[in-house]
């Protein structure tokens, strides 16, 4: 899914860093554990001066107990983690998704002693709904343990779900918002359009979502938006996340150096309401144009069996 090429993917980290971009994000499960090598090569020398986060949940291999978000796995994970990126803290750790088998009052215990070891300075979630989000502030405040300072959703202007409620929770709880996909897998570059045929390499094997007609029919009227606006279509998609007052940031992920001097010339660029209220009247607020591909899909929608009585109550009944 990324740039396979260690030095030039170094090249790429230090490009940005000294355009002043001074948080980088990761996480163990990116490639197994090289993404966290490439980062930690790429910030020797240079470590005091960014604010490192990573993540764990998504097993690492194929042992059972190498993945979740149990304490024997997060502090096994973080050494792994610290090991892998070259330091001896993380400034921020995340939980990439909620796991159900496992109590929140579990998961937070553990990541408040990495923070009182200070191997950690803070902790965050990723892809939590709200209900969840709600449950760990109340859990951190009535048991004395660290809370979630971040939130690290979705959000782009094909997926606005999130305008709905984790941003408004966020936002009450004074909750950083890090949003990632902000050109929704790459289809907010304009590069993919209706009725042309899809790279399937280049769209990381998942034609489906390229190929997506609610998804395409919103981008080709998004395109002549950008076009009165003088802006690339990359631009008018990185200026509309950050101009929702709950995004504390938007997380870039350039393969090139090309991609990355794009995205880092959108950095100045602000939408007028003008433009926002045309947005709004395409994509509707809170809103998401299609079924959000990267979205967190909880247990009761996925396993059957806990929406389903078993065969023989519904029998019985």
């Amino acid at each position: 899914m990324g740039n396979p090429d260690h030095g030039d993917s170094i090249r790429i980290i230090h490009k940005a860093l000294d355009a002043g971009i001074n948080f980088v994000d990761t996480a163990d499960v990116y490639s197994q554990g090289e993404s966290e090598e490439i980062v930690g090569k790429a910030l020797n020398g240079r470590r005091d001066n960014v604010v490192l986060a990573t993540k764990v949940h998504y097993p690492m291999d194929d042992d059972p107990n190498h993945l979740g978000n149990s304490r024997r796995w997060i502090m096994t994970a973080a050494e792994n983690s610290l090991r892998r990126l070259k330091t001896d803290h993380l400034d921020l750790y995340q939980i990439h998704r909620p796991d159900p088998t496992v109590d929140i009052e579990e998961t937070l215990s553990a990541m408040s002693d990495l923070i009182h070891s200070g191997k950690v300075r803070a902790i965050g979630a990723s892809g939590f709904p709200p209900s969840e989000i709600v449950e760990a502030q109340w859990v951190a405040e009535r048991r004395g343990l660290e809370r979630f300072r971040t939130e690290q959703p979705p959000y782009s202007i094909l997926n606005r779900g999130i305008e709905r409620e984790v941003l408004p929770v966020c936002q009450r709880y004074g909750m950083g918002t890090l949003v990632w996909s902000p050109l929704s897998q790459g289809l907010l570059t304009g590069r993919f359009r209706k009725g042309q045929q899809t790279d399937t390499h280049r769209s990381g094997g998942m034609p489906q979502h390229f190929t997506n007609e609610r998804k395409l029919d919103v981008v080709e009227q998004l395109i002549p938006i950008a076009e009165g606006a003088g802006l690339p279509m990359t631009h008018l998609a990185m200026a509309f996340v950050i101009a929702h007052p709950g995004v504390t940031s938007a997380i870039l992920g350039p393969r090139t150096m090309t991609q990355l001097d794009d995205l880092l010339a959108s950095a100045d660029v602000t939408l007028d309401d003008e433009i926002l209220d045309r947005i709004d009247e395409i994509a509707p607020p809170g809103t998401d144009t299609a079924s959000n591909d990267v979205a967190y899909t909880p247990p009761a929608v996925t396993n059957t069996s806990l929406r389903r009585r078993p065969a023989a109550e519904r029998s019985a009944a």
